[in-house]
């Protein structure tokens, strides 16, 4: 089953709108819980801003030749799962097991949208 290379960039859009919003809107209330500082959660929250858009706009003018598009997003995911894994490495001392927990949930996710993501841009890439 091939799976829709602009179905995948919808939720990868809805997804970094999802983070950004918990990064930098809900989380820094509750801070004392999570064990990061505001301005970690916020420096966090800015990459999925600028992922939604990237994700958002592939999917709304879908480019015929998707294939460096979807593979680009999937580094930028990995690259901020490495990202979030280095802040948390920093702040080791004072992240709380709920900070952990959401954050290990978080790079989960996105990792595996980050292996379907390159699945999907290598198989099509195959069959050009």
């Amino acid at each position: 089953m091939q799976r829709s290379p602009y179905r995948l960039f919808l939720i990868d859009g809805l997804g970094a709108i999802l983070s950004a919003v918990s990064l930098g809107f809900i989380l820094p209330y509750f801070n004392e819980y999570i064990g990061l500082p505001s301005t970690s959660l916020y420096l966090l929250a800015v990459l999925p801003v600028v992922f939604a858009a990237y994700s958002l706009a592939c999917y709304y003018l879908r480019p015929v030749h998707f294939q460096p598009f979807l593979a680009g997003i999937a580094i930028a995911n990995f690259a901020y799962c490495c990202l979030t894994t280095t802040v948390l490495l920093i702040n080791r001392h004072s992240v709380t097991n709920l900070g952990a927990a959401y954050f290990t949930a978080e790079i989960i996710v996105i990792s595996v949208l980050v292996y379907i993501e390159w699945r999907t841009a290598a198989i099509a890439k195959r069959h050009l």
